[in-house]
């Protein structure tokens, strides 16, 4: 593409978030490994590259490094976090280790005025997350920004058009971040804003059609948007030749099996009832990572029966997007958690697995949802994980623990609903610990279960804030649990952020 960028990925787990911000930007953008020769980005033609952070210290043996001569390219180059680091060890000049990590949001001031930092509030609110910082710039370099732990907070050399911040533009705390991007983008790079979700929908079509060839294949269908999304695509590539298939596992909520079902029903949807296998498999599991592998075997196997019903079919097209590929791991990241459709499948599959959404976050797949006509309400339903309520529930996981979760979490959605909230937040559901507290009911003791309650807003999923809501909507949702949901004697409000915490507990 003519107006194109190019991410070098070093491992973070916002590295993804950078090229979601550039697609925000209607510009078209391609992720790479670090350590991609400038041979190769050259004869892509970007008109920029951009640098991603990493988990790494530039100092550790074997830290992940780039090929130099992409200094050379005359291309503008974008360094973040590590990126940062990196660009300023390799050109000369002077990494240490902070001799405190600074980590979350963190004020920064402009030491002068630039291209870069153009409209950014001063001082604006920044996202930190370094162990290592730049002391000393390279030679024909100069300092943008600092803030009180960080000396230099931004830095660049406009004559051979290198920038760099020490901070995450591209996560959704950090205040005119997306401003950063389009400074560098349209100002810096001089691109012209021309990519939209048709090219998505063109290109995702052609990937499914090319990968099923003249054959059959199986769409795995939670009835969350994700899925809706790829079922829409895989049903436009490929027409009757699909098969939808719902795993009722056991593990989904209040009404979702017959939600699924009217949603879909003029597509041939198979509903295949796997409770038995799920929850034997899962019986007497505590650890959170087993538990998402087990769930990924079960469903392939489970898919591997539906085989029995419907005929052979070579090819399984899943909804996965990219939250769920870089916290299993995906491209040098650090694993967070397995998720069922990634880091959990067994080897031996009998499908070839298309995603065509794999490297789509959750609004840029809403984005193409609305460009196929999809419903709105199932465009904006809230995220659900693949796993179900077996990430929400701490401990071991059995058909008495999921009835009293399911329930409790009805009464969430549904107070969520009733208060109007159910756009603006992002996700909002319960939690079952496996603890047990004491209580006193009616004059007696109780001793049961706590129910946590969790509500976040987020624009992907890679990072959250919890939601301040109303103390009387907090009240109703408290009183109507203890008061609805048998075994349980205690609500509490979980008030963490991601990061530290993910947005589901396992």
């Amino acid at each position: 593409m003519a107006n194109s960028v190019i991410v070098l990925d070093f491992g973070a787990q916002y590295n993804q978030l950078i090229a979601r911000r550039v697609r925000e930007a209607d510009v078209f953008c391609e992720v790479l490994p670090g350590d991609t020769k400038a041979s190769v980005i050259q004869d892509r033609a970007p008109r920029a590259v951009v640098l991603s952070g990493g988990p790494a210290s530039v100092f550790e043996p074997g830290a992940p490094g780039m090929d130099p001569e992409i200094f050379s390219l005359g291309i503008p180059v974008l360094g973040i976090c590590y990126g940062m680091q990196l660009m300023a060890h390799m050109l000369g000049g002077r990494v240490v280790a902070a001799q405190g990590r600074e980590y979350g949001r963190t004020l920064m001031h402009k030491t002068q005025d630039s291209p870069l930092l153009a409209g950014v509030a001063d001082p604006s609110t920044v996202w930190m997350s370094h162990g290592d910082q730049v002391m000393a710039p390279p030679p024909g370099f100069a300092v943008l920004a600092e803030t009180s732990n960080t000396p230099i907070a931004a830095m660049a050399d406009p004559n051979r058009n290198f920038w760099a911040v020490q901070y995450h533009p591209e996560v959704h705390h950090t205040e005119d971040g997306f401003k950063v991007f389009t400074n560098f983008l349209y100002q810096i790079a001089g691109i012209t804003p021309d990519w939209k979700p048709d090219n998505v929908i063109a290109s995702a079509v052609e990937e499914i059609r090319q990968a099923v060839g003249d054959g059959r294949a199986l769409i795995a269908l939670s009835g969350g948007v994700d899925s809706a999304v790829a079922g829409a695509l895989a049903k436009e590539a490929i027409g009757s030749r699909l098969t939808a298939v719902l795993i009722d596992h056991g593990l989904l909520r209040a009404g979702e099996v017959e939600e699924v079902q009217a949603a879909f029903r003029d597509i041939d949807l198979q509903v295949v009832d796997a409770k038995a296998e799920f929850f034997s498999a899962l019986g007497g599991v505590t650890d959170p990572e087993q538990k998402r592998k087990i769930i990924g075997r079960e469903f392939i196997r489970a898919f591997e029966r539906v085989q029995s019903l419907v005929g052979t079919r070579e090819v399984l097209i899943q909804g996965t997007v990219y939250p769920d590929v870089i916290e299993s791991g995906g491209r040098g990241a650090h694993t967070i958690k397995s998720h069922h459709n990634v880091g959990g499948l067994p080897e031996d599959i009998a499908f070839r697995v298309v995603e065509p959404l794999r490297w789509l976050f959750k609004d840029e797949v809403r984005r193409v949802g609305e460009a196929l006509g999809l419903p709105e309400a199932l465009v904006w339903r809230q995220p659900f994980p693949g796993p179900g309520l077996a990430v929400r529930i701490v401990g071991t996981v059995d058909e008495e623990k999921v009835g009293v979760l399911r329930q409790a979490d009805a009464i969430v959605r549904e107070e969520i609903y009733r208060a109007g909230l159910d756009r603006a937040i992002w996700q909002a559901f319960a939690v079952l610990l496996d603890i047990r507290s004491v209580g006193v009911m009616g004059d007696a003791r109780t001793y049961g279960y706590p129910i946590v309650i969790r509500a976040v807003e987020s624009l992907d999923g890679m990072t959250a804030d919890w939601v301040r809501l109303d103390h009387n909507l907090l009240d109703r949702m408290a009183s109507r649990i203890v008061g609805e949901v048998a075994g349980v004697n205690r609500v509490v409000y979980d008030i963490t952020s991601k990061p530290p915490g993910t947005i589901e507990w396992e």
